[in-house]
């Protein structure tokens, strides 16, 4: 099974990869990180199928994804 992982202090909430994941299953925290945004989250990690378009679209190279 796929999953992703944020690192929240790396995030700045863009949520460009929620736009283009094709599962959508990435969503905004509802805590935020000491720079004050809500960073990604992953829901619904079964559902992950590892394409890593969320890591590749993130600009701030916040997010691993883990095969």
């Amino acid at each position: 099974m796929a999953k992703i992982e944020v690192d929240p202090e790396r995030c700045k909430g863009c949520l460009l990869c929620a736009e283009f994941c094709p599962k959508k299953i990435i969503k905004a925290s509802d805590t935020l990180n000491s720079k004050g945004y809500y960073p990604a989250m992953q829901i619904e990690p079964e559902k992950c199928i590892g394409c890593a378009i969320c890591a590749k679209m993130c600009p701030d190279v916040a997010i691993s994804v883990f095969k």
